[in-house]
């Protein structure tokens, strides 16, 4: 008998002990969120809202770091009454210095007063190196302990995950009992992963001993499955939740609304039923569509006359970028037409811009550089690594063609920002380049679509060999659909449509 009621006492036990400790966590934060906001300057009796942004890598200067910051901007500017918080695991910098590569970067004045940071030790944790075995379950429990960190140092009054750490809203959702919502650039297991596993498909998320033996393949599909329950759950923590790309929310939908019989009886059992009575709120049925924003003002304004031959990849480092493909593919080009290579004043130049975050990111640079020697092909090819925002201006302002090479790429900020710079796109057929972004205008096209190297190289070659006036078209097309569908204002009426400000204090 004692056997039936133990787990029935352990979820009590263990409701009884996170309630104290979050009541405890709770008490002990109204010192600390006076100190907040009289270290800011800010009045102890002023009725301020602490707004929480959970985004661990805030300084890395990608497309996920401009829709933090121009989305804090513009809540600074239309709620006065707002406080930003920055939960960060950017250790190494000061506020000072993040500030200033924001302005340095993006070009977006922040007010000082308005806005602080809590810096978290633990990222690590949360670092796909640390976890080589078992990488996404690793990720999400390293995600736990990092909000755990968070809420010990803070409790905001509303908290916005814009990073992708799902399994975090359990932690602030437990002790914090403030709403949660979230801007999803990218689900992190999605059905076309699943999908992967289940045909034995060789990928980045699958490697080839997974792939070939079908009982490893089996076993991560159920492991991907369970995966998949629990991140859906996660996501139904939230009150809102806005997504960057019609690619993104038809695959959070498809989540939200991902269930498993068995699954389902389990947690009808304790203590697994402790997370579905202690965690759930007013779980979003659907995702909202919010566009990244792009800064078209100045490279709008850009000349769309004589580009020179280059091909311009805007895209940090990481592994999903696939800067490989980039090489071969252009590697390809130079072989399938080789009279580029004797043209000498024109010849054609592949340059990859983007930024390394860490170690990972600098040995795969040098593993890249190598490919280009083993190519023979380095005279053709230049890497920018973690270059200022002017330089990439520069490039923008003279490129040719734009590379992307991911496959379903959520969205792709660069991309955007391509077209309005008049630089013609090229894309990997998926996801948000395909479905939002190079479109067609008025039934003209505005860019190109490829998925092998073959098929880049004859893009590539399009490009190149467009009549003036046919070239001069595409590159207007570009522009006007980057700079009238992906503006920072279209982004700022997107986010305040979702809802966001309901929880901000009159």
């Amino acid at each position: 008998m004692f056997f039936l009621q133990a787990p029935a006492l352990l979820s009590i036990f263990l409701w009884i002990t996170i309630e104290l400790y979050g009541w405890k966590l709770r008490k002990r934060n109204r010192i600390r969120r006076r100190e907040l906001l009289h270290d800011l300057g800010h009045k102890e009796g002023d009725n301020k809202t602490v707004l929480g942004f959970f985004h661990p890598y805030c300084n890395a200067g990608g497309g996920g770091e401009r829709v933090l910051w121009t989305a804090i901007a513009h809540v600074q500017r239309t709620k006065p009454n707002v406080v930003s918080v920055v939960y960060s695991g950017d250790t190494d910098a000061t506020k000072k210095e993040i500030l200033g590569k924001v302005k340095a970067r993006f070009n977006i004045e922040l007010d000082e007063s308005h806005l602080d940071f809590v810096f978290l030790k633990s990222r690590s944790w949360v670092e796909d190196s640390a976890w080589p075995r078992l990488t996404l379950l690793g990720q999400s429990l390293g995600s736990i302990y990092l909000a755990w960190e968070a809420m010990t140092q803070l409790i905001p009054d509303l908290y916005i995950d814009t990073m992708g750490y799902a399994f975090t809203f359990h932690v602030v959702s437990l002790l914090g009992k403030v709403p949660i919502g979230a801007y999803v650039h990218y689900p992190t297991i999605s059905t076309d992963m699943l999908e992967r596993v289940k045909a034995r498909k060789r990928w980045i998320t699958n490697q080839d001993n997974i792939s070939s033996s079908a009982v490893l393949s089996q076993a991560k599909l159920l492991y991907y499955r369970v995966f998949m329950y629990y991140y859906a759950m996660s996501l139904r923590t939230a009150s809102f939740l806005m997504v960057n790309s019609t690619w993104t929310k038809e695959h959070i939908d498809a989540i939200l609304g991902y269930s498993n019989l068995v699954l389902d009886i389990l947690n009808l059992l304790p203590p697994l039923v402790f997370l579905k009575l202690f965690t759930s709120s007013n779980a979003p049925e659907t995702a909202t569509i919010v566009y990244p924003p792009c800064d078209t003002k100045e490279i709008s304004l850009f000349s769309l006359d004589n580009r020179g031959r280059v091909i311009l990849s805007l895209a940090q480092f990481r592994p999903e970028k696939d800067h490989t493909s980039q090489i071969q593919a252009f590697h390809q080009f130079l072989e399938t037409y080789p009279q580029y290579k004797t043209e000498k004043n024109v010849r054609p130049r592949l340059v990859l811009i983007g930024g390394a975050r860490n170690e990972g990111d600098i040995t795969r640079v040098d593993r890249l550089r190598g490919l280009v020697g083993e190519l023979g092909i380095e005279e053709y090819v230049e890497f920018v690594v973690n270059a200022p925002y002017s330089t990439v201006l520069e490039w923008l302002s003279k490129a040719s063609i734009g590379l992307s090479t991911m496959v379903d790429e959520h969205f792709g900020i660069y991309i955007v920002e391509y077209m309005a710079a008049g630089v013609i796109p090229v894309t990997h057929a998926s996801g948000g380049p395909l479905k939002d972004i190079v479109v067609p205008l008025n039934n003209e096209i505005t860019g190109y679509h490829a998925k092998t190297p073959a098929e880049y190289a004859d893009a590539f070659h399009q490009v190149f060999s467009l009549a003036a006036e046919e070239e001069l078209g595409m590159r207007r097309r570009a522009r006007t659909w980057a700079v009238q569908t992906f503006s920072e204002a279209e982004f700022e009426r997107e986010w305040d449509k979702s809802g966001w400000d309901r929880y901000v204090k009159p």
